[in-house]
């Protein structure tokens, strides 16, 4: 364990909300006055989050410079804080090696967007939380936060995932550790809890927190019927980071791990035992074990969706529903065609290959899809928020006599001279078998793809014709 912690706040947050976690830290071993409290500007509309990384580079090596911070230190982060510092990180240490930071410990963090951040965004938003602040929220912190950002996107592929191939990056066992801790209970009083939803601490989603994803690239350029499908590499060598899931904690609340949260002893002081854990680590050893304890609490804490005595009596008050302890997913599809040029203008379905008519499409639609965001900046991405577990009950176990899921693309043509897919057809489509209940048919596809609390990204390349008439010879 380090002497000195630093913690960073999230976006239209301050430091001064730090206090009680601080004092925490003091109760836990930790000398108060070690603990560094950072500020910066979230609410302007020109400040990005590389821009913010940058300044805190130049603050953190100075101060390192003069002694008053160490040469090794543990930086706790929160929501907007998580993206904030995974910049830094990648930035100035892309392999690891010189890194400040051994334990990065994150709490609700914004990895992979918020469904808040368009409010934000929009005039209302504006009105409300710019009001003192000449009407400014934070324009590019905002984009980035939107899900499916191209920000995000970018970061990912540099410290977490890559298409091509590379295996380097700054999170292992020999390098930083990162820990992510976050709630899946919604605000209990208005007006918060009208932005509430399903599998969320009421700004951020339980698969978008988690720091382990993955990424596919599904190609039908060359064949249509049968697209080549490239699983990317993971910058993390594999380890997987521990990523737990507390059901007593909303978005802020996790900031505060000393209070009950309106739940008994059981699960109010295990925010506090695991941020401690995290910050006692020692060794890879240690890290690999929390990593595995971790990943079983939070399967526990999906168990409760289905005792509902047991849920009533963990929680003193405003017990949480079924739906809202369901495991989620999220896919991030982007589309490009095989110029390389952006699709904007598609439509995905989601079915069974294994039943006729539309049944399964609509009890997916229905039942299963919860949400799709098209990203503001980039049309091509959209987010795509399922409930995992309604997958495995409902679309699998109902009706539909469903056991795999499929995805089939249909892109609008980008005019008359221009055909995606078949050059003579006007609406053709392409399909991918993208998860299956059955172990021997998971097993050849290779994996399952689809992984409950996780995001996924999925690269589409599709294929772009021109029709006969575009070029000609003649004698």
């Amino acid at each position: 364990m380090t002497a000195q912690v630093a913690i960073l706040h999230g976006w239209n947050d301050r430091s001064q909300s730090f206090r009680k976690l601080e004092a925490f830290l003091g109760d836990n071993g930790f000398d108060v006055a070690n603990i560094w409290l950072g500020d910066y500007v979230s609410k302007d509309d020109d400040v990005r989050i590389e821009d913010v990384a940058g300044r805190m580079h130049g603050v953190i090596s100075e101060r390192i410079a003069t002694g008053d911070l160490q040469p090794q230190f543990d930086l706790i982060v929160h929501s907007t804080g998580g993206l904030v510092a995974r910049e830094w990180i990648v930035t100035h240490y892309p392999d690891g090696a010189g890194c400040p930071v051994k334990r990065l410990l994150m709490l609700a963090p914004a990895n992979f967007g918020s469904k808040l951040a368009t409010m934000g965004n929009s005039v209302g938003g504006r009105a409300f939380v710019g009001f003192g602040n000449q009407f400014q929220t934070g324009r590019e912190m905002l984009n980035a936060l939107e899900l499916a950002s191209p920000f995000q996107r970018r970061l990912a592929l540099r410290d977490l995932v890559d298409p091509d191939g590379a295996t380097t990056g700054p999170y292992g066992r020999d390098k930083v550790w990162p820990f992510v801790l976050t709630g899946s209970r919604g605000y209990t009083r208005p007006p918060r809890s009208m932005v509430n939803e399903p599998g969320a601490d009421g700004t951020i989603r339980v698969p978008a927190a988690n720091l382990n994803i993955t990424g596919l690239t599904v190609d039908f350029s060359a064949d249509a019927a049968r697209p080549a499908v490239r699983p990317w590499s993971s910058r993390t060598g594999g380890m997987r980071i521990p990523f737990g899931v507390l059901p007593d904690r909303d978005h802020t609340s996790i900031k505060f791990p000393g209070d009950s949260s309106g739940a008994v002893d059981e699960l109010s002081e295990r925010a506090g035992r695991m941020m401690i854990e995290a910050l006692r680590c020692d060794s890879a050893q240690a890290y690999v074990a929390i990593a595995e304890r971790w990943a079983q609490a939070s399967e526990e804490a999906a168990e409760l969706a289905d005792d509902t005595q047991r849920r009533r009596r963990l929680f003193r008050r405003h017990a949480p529903r079924a739906q809202d302890m369901h495991r989620y997913l999220q896919t991030v599809i982007r589309v490009r065609d095989d110029q390389g040029q952006s699709v904007d203008d598609y439509f995905l379905e989601f079915f069974s290959p294994d039943t006729r008519g539309d049944a399964s499409l609509l009890r997916f639609q229905s039942d299963i899809l919860d949400d799709v965001h098209v990203n503001r900046l980039d049309a091509s991405a959209r987010c795509f928020y399922i409930d995992r577990d309604d997958l495995l009950e409902r679309f699998y176990g109902g009706r539909t006599r469903a056991h795999r899921l499929a995805m089939s693309i249909t892109a609008a043509n980008p005019g008359r001279n221009i055909r995606y897919f078949d050059k003579e057809a006007d609406r053709s489509r392409g399909s991918l078998v993208v998860h299956c209940n059955d172990e021997n048919e998971r097993a050849a596809l290779g994996s399952a793809r689809l992984h409950r609390n996780m995001t996924h990204f999925i690269d589409v390349i599709i294929p772009r014709k021109a029709v006969d008439r575009v070029f000609r010879l003649k004698r």
